[in-house]
This record gives structure tokens, C-alpha cells and sequence, in this order.
């Protein structure tokens, strides 16, 4: 632990380009500029990047082809065209400013490079502070807030353009359900996809417990959908709960969809975490992939709009990868909710595990 090393991968362009052009409350407002801004502020506020542990890595320029991994032409096009026509909006909840294909094509440079330095042992860790988020971005759509999907190309360009042909493990943290992530997974056996995010239970939606994935690639796609209103001890025991599932698969390397959204003040997400969930969450990750994969984790920043919130979870994950103390802000200790969902979560597990249970033998 004590010689581990950090990549974090951000530009200063995500603190300026591809802002909303409507203002709050607005859905598509939360996704600004300042998303990024305030994690910068307070990395460099608390002295992280004068850690001789943390790097910092700058996302190259790439070509427009590399897109291609994974999206259409015609997705591709339509973005560059709308971009280059001034913007618009696309189903409500996409928005497409002058800057934004360039940008988009940045946020997926930053995820392949945070993979890339995972892989080749130049960091153990890496996280991606990037944006616009991508996980529910499709090959021919763009989608809640998301351009194109930066973890999806990021593990394409591993295997196509670096020869990697290890397993890899998604875990999905954010408050909504990827399912552009589980889109593109749904039947790859090498890609295990574990996400939990909130559901409600009242309509019918995917994201739900009996979509396992298909055909070679059944029993791979994991999705635990709970309640509104999780707490931070439910969180931590739903990772509790996913790690032998981890264990089993055994991944050359962990990619965390990280998003901040289940965070208590989030605007979007309804869940009821504070900053030390994600302390714990990362003190968790790190010790099982510190036994499957050789601590090989990259984090890539999806959801979170908490511009409040958004630095203390980030220094709170940060902390947990050092394995240094962290304690959470003041006001948080006035927000607790504690196994509000202890019941709802136990027959979620139950019913998952009957779902699962032919396709894993640490069931």
C-alpha cells in the first residue's frame, strides 16, 4: 500500500467547455462545468496532488475514428454536425453545444488512458475526472446526459488496439442504472457488469434482477436495483455482498462507473449517502482487488451534481486508495439514515441470488 500510485486524469477544459444552456432547475443544468471545478478546487485546496503517491496525467488528442470502437457513423456525425451548427437538444435530456464533440472525444481519451496506465503498471490506480458522463450512452444514441460511452470505448480500444484479452470486472455505482454499459456487455463473458442503482419498484423498467445477460454471456450481467433512500451501512453491505461474485469471476482488472450521485444533497439522485461511504467503498475495493488483480482499479467519473458534495466524496475515495484517515464535514454528521432499507434489500438479495444462482458457484 505504501508505494501505491495514482493517476489522476483530468484538463482544464472540462471546467469550462460543454455547459447547459438552460439554467436550473433544469434537468440538463446540473451537468455543468462546475461539476469538475469544484473536485480540482478541493484536490488542490487539500494538497492531494503534492502527494508523491498521486499523478497527474493530462488526456491526449485522439481521432475521431477511435469513436468508431464503439458508436455508429451516424451517431458520430450527428454530434459533430449539431456541435459544429451551434447546439441544440436532443429527447430532453441530452444537450449538444458548439464545444461539445470535442469534449465528448476528451472525456473518452481521459477513460482510455485510465485504463491504459492500469494495465501497463504505470499506476495501480487511476481515476478519470472527466465529463460529459457516458454510461448511458447506446452505439447509435446518445442518452441522459451522456454523449458517448467512455467505458465501453475505453475497454474496446484495449482490445483492439493494445491486444488486451484479460477479463474485466464493471462495477457501477451510480444512482441511475447504465444500461448503455449493459447494452454493449449484455452477451460478453469476458465483461462481468454489476450495477446497483435505484429502481422504482411501482413501474416496470430495465435495469431489474432478472436481466442477466444472453447467450455465452448469461449469468454476467448483474443488476441489484434497490429502493430510493440507501444509506451509506446499505451500501457498504450490498459490496459486501457482491464480492464473491468478484472473487469468482476473477478479473485482471476492476473499472468502477463511478458515480456521486447516491450521495444525501445530490439534485438527481435519491439516495442517502455521505461522503464516507465512498472512504469505505474504496478501502473495500481496494483490499479485494489487491487479491484478485494486483490493486488494478480505474475509477471513471459518471453522475454526481452535488456541487457540495462532489469534493467530499472525491476526497473521501481518494483518501480510503492512500489508506489515510478521513474524516467527513460537519454538516454531514447532522444527515444519518440507517437501515431504512434493511428489509427491502434482504428479499432484493434473496431474489437475486435464486435469479443468479445457476450461473455461480458462490451461491
Amino acid at each position: 500500500m505504501t508505494e501505491n500510485k495514482i493517476g489522476i486524469i483530468f484538463d482544464e477544459r472540462f471546467t469550462l467547455k460543454h455547459a447547459p444552456p438552460y439554467p436550473k432547475p433544469t434537468f440538463v443544468a446540473y451537468e455543468h462545468p462546475n461539476r469538475i471545478k469544484v473536485m480540482l478546487d478541493a484536490l488542490n485546496r487539500e494538497g492531494i496532488f503534492d502527494n508523491n503517491h498521486i499523478l497527474k496525467i493530462t488526456p491526449p488528442k485522439i481521432e475521431d475514428n477511435i469513436l468508431e470502437l464503439a458508436h455508429s457513423k451516424f451517431h458520430i456525425d450527428a454530434i459533430r454536425r449539431i456541435s459544429e451548427g451551434g447546439g441544440g437538444i436532443i429527447d430532453d435530456e441530452v444537450f449538444v453545444t458548439p464545444d461539445t464533440f470535442e469534449l465528448a472525444k476528451n472525456a473518452v481519451s481521459g477513460a482510455i488512458i485510465a485504463v491504459e496506465k492500469v494495465v501497463s503498471n504505470e499506476v495501480n490506480q487511476s481515476i478519470a475526472l472527466i465529463r460529459p458522463p457516458g454510461h448511458h450512452a447506446f452505439r447509435d444514441q446518445s442518452s441522459g446526459l451522456c454523449i458517448f460511452n467512455n467505458i465501453a470505448l475505453s475497454i474496446f480500444y484495449l482490445r483492439q488496439k493494445r491486444n488486451f484479452s484479460g477479463k474485466i470486472a464493471i462495477l457501477d455505482i451510480d444512482d441511475h442504472f447504465g444500461d448503455g454499459l449493459a447494452h454493449y456487455f449484455y452477451e460478453d463473458p469476458s465483461v462481468l457488469y454489476v450495477s446497483v442503482h435505484e429502481y422504482d419498484f411501482s413501474q416496470i423498467d430495465v435495469g431489474f434482477i432478472n436481466q442477466l445477460g444472453a447467450g455465452d454471456g448469461i449469468g454476467t450481467n448483474i443488476n441489484i436495483p434497490v429502493p430510493e433512500g440507501i444509506s451509506t451501512n446499505e451500501f457498504l453491505e450490498l459490496v459486501d455482498f457482491i464480492e464473491p461474485i468478484l472473487r469468482e469471476f476473477a478479473p485482471s482488472m476492476l473499472i468502477v462507473a463511478t458515480g456521486f450521485d447516491t450521495y444525501f444533497a445530490d439534485p438527481i439522485g435519491n439516495g442517502h449517502l455521505t461522503s464516507d461511504a465512498f472512504y469505505n467503498f474504496s478501502k473495500k475495493i481496494m483490499n479485494i482487488a489487491d487479491e484478485l488483480c494486483d490493486g488494478k482499479i480505474a475509477f471513471i467519473l459518471e453522475g454526481g451534481y452535488s456541487i457540495i458534495g462532489l469534493q467530499y466524496c472525491l476526497l473521501g475515495l481518494i483518501k480510503g486508495l492512500l489508506n489515510e484517515n478521513y474524516a467527513s464535514p460537519s454538516f454531514e454528521h447532522l444527515w444519518r439514515n440507517e437501515q431504512l432499507n434493511l428489509n427491502n434489500l434482504e428479499k432484493i438479495k434473496k431474489a437475486l441470488i435464486k435469479m443468479i444462482k445457476p450461473y455461480w458457484n458462490c451461491f
